[in-house]
């Protein structure tokens, strides 16, 4: 998207001007200059009963200057508004823009600036939340005529100097952008993004950001002796994919941190078959997936100074005459072996040996996402991501990064007793599903299991990885959820302290 940065009183040819209305309005720098430029219009307008509520909109016509229309967006008291409750008021307006058609918008900066929330912070999150709340899955109707009407440009028209404002907004155009294009694989259907089709998407990425990127096939997984991933694969006839992509900051590329994806194109459940309500929907069960891919693009465009290794592992998960069944037991790339207790225990899995090979490509600290449990919605609700760690301190710094991003990231604990449960079997080093109780729990920590002593972090995105139905930044379907939060840890761990 084209970002501009003009001064207020200089020509404009956008469609449309948001101005963020809030109590006392004329206290906003440079309000005058906007009062003047529409003839003091404005003024008139807002004593027409303009309303000041968050996330209340109102159109105007100008009726004169380069402008023809001005978009309104309530935020309330200007003082108290934060950083999440702009996104999502720019969400929104999003939302209006493409309703209206508009490709070129205007934004005037200062009216939407407190003293906690610069004109830079403006910018990122208006690019951001514009373009998040704009966005529409193409679908693949034959008879869908409707034209594309994304936004094509911001200028953003302020006072302030313009480099570092065109700046902030270039970053939030590149999350954004990151987080649609991890909607848009949540909501591909399965028979379209099977896990070579991922894999492909994967390389596309890593060509056009220079990642060192290996795909591995069926035969090198059987080499490495992934017996938990090619369990899950079984029952396909869709190949398994190992998708690794390497960034490096430095030459040395020494203790990356590595983001590894559960990428369950379809979920069946296996032969602990889900029913048929609950069967709907599982393409998306690859959502840990698209995060890290989201992630990594967000990280090839932005380059930030910290060596990352993504490690995805990609199958379906089918009924068939071959397909893993309950009570066997299989043996995972470390060496331990699991009794299979629950086919539909199938996530924490595969990312069993995607840890197991990140640890060996030398990953210092391990962060998972993962569509895993059901048990995470009852226990959070759909609009919270579970948590589980082993190390407070790098926990504690995905947490900070969450709260920027306004992603709601809540942890759960993890204690001998759990693990003691994981291990208990008759036949088997482990079990994949110690029972109903603490679901959340034991699907995360069977994965740590195998990340030892290594700084472990688990998000189950099983809840907001997918929308029922539209919200500020977004319609129903894919979220993108935890795109941002990945990327955003990302560089702040590439930053010295």
């Amino acid at each position: 998207m084209e970002i501009n940065v003009l001064n207020p009183t200089e020509h404009n040819e956008a469609e449309l001007l948001i101005v963020g209305l809030s109590r006392h309005p004329e206290n906003a720098e440079g309000w005058k200059g906007l009062e003047k430029r529409f003839d003091g219009r404005l003024a008139d307008w807002i004593k027409r009963g303009l309303s000041f509520d968050s996330n209340s909109l109102s159109i105007y016509p100008t009726l004169k200057g380069d402008i023809p229309r001005v978009l309104f967006v309530g935020i309330g008291d200007r003082k108290k508004l934060t950083e999440d409750e702009l996104r999502r008021s720019f969400g929104i307006a999003g939302k209006q823009l493409v309703k209206e058609k508009i490709r070129h918008a205007a934004i005037y900066t200062a009216s939407f600036e407190n003293g906690e929330v610069t004109g830079e912070q403006v910018a990122h999150l208006a690019a951001e939340g514009i373009q998040m709340g704009a966005y529409r899955f193409a679908d693949y109707k034959t008879n869908s005529n409707e034209v594309d009407h994304r936004v094509e440009s911001l200028s953003f028209l302020t006072e302030q100097p313009s480099d570092p404002i065109r700046q902030a907004a270039f970053v939030g155009t590149v999350h954004a952008e990151a987080v649609n294009e991890a909607r848009t694989l949540v909501n591909m259907p399965a028979n379209i993004l099977t896990p070579t089709a991922m894999a492909e998407y994967a390389q596309e990425l890593s060509e056009a950001y220079g990642f060192e990127t290996d795909i591995l096939g069926r035969s090198e997984i059987e080499e490495l002796g992934m017996g938990a991933l090619l369990a899950v694969n079984q029952g396909s006839v869709e190949e398994p994919r190992l998708i690794v992509m390497k960034y490096k900051a430095t030459d040395s590329f020494e203790a990356p941190l590595a983001l590894v994806g559960k990428g369950i194109t379809f979920d069946t459940g296996g032969y602990s078959l889900k029913p048929k309500d609950g069967i709907v929907g599982m393409k998306g069960d690859m959502g840990g997936a698209a995060a890290v891919l989201g992630a990594m693009r967000v990280i090839g465009e932005l380059k930030p100074d910290k060596d990352v290794v993504a490690v995805i592992a990609s199958t379906d998960n089918m009924v068939s005459g071959n397909a893993f069944k309950p009570d066997d037991v299989i043996t995972s790339m470390s060496g331990k072996t699991i009794e299979i207790l629950n086919t539909d225990a199938e996530g924490r899995l595969v990312l069993a040996d995607a840890v197991t090979y990140a640890k060996q490509l030398g990953a210092s600290q391990v962060v998972d996402v993962a569509t895993l449990t059901g048990g995470v919605i009852v226990a959070l609700g759909k609009d919270k991501t579970g948590a589980l760690t082993n190390d407070d301190a790098f926990y504690g710094k995905l947490l900070d990064v969450s709260k920027k991003t306004g992603e709601f990231v809540w942890q759960l604990p993890l204690t001998e007793s759990d693990k003691k449960r994981l291990r208990k079997s008759d036949v088997a080093d482990l079990n994949n599903s110690p029972g109903r109780d603490g679901h959340m729990i034991f699907g995360g920590g069977f994965v740590g299991e195998f990340v030892g002593d290594t700084p472990w972090i688990h998000l189950d995105i099983a809840g907001t990885s997918h929308a029922d139905t539209a919200h500020d930044l977004g319609p129903a379907g894919g979220t993108g959820a935890m795109v941002r939060t990945l990327a955003l840890l990302v560089e702040k761990l590439g930053n010295k302290e």
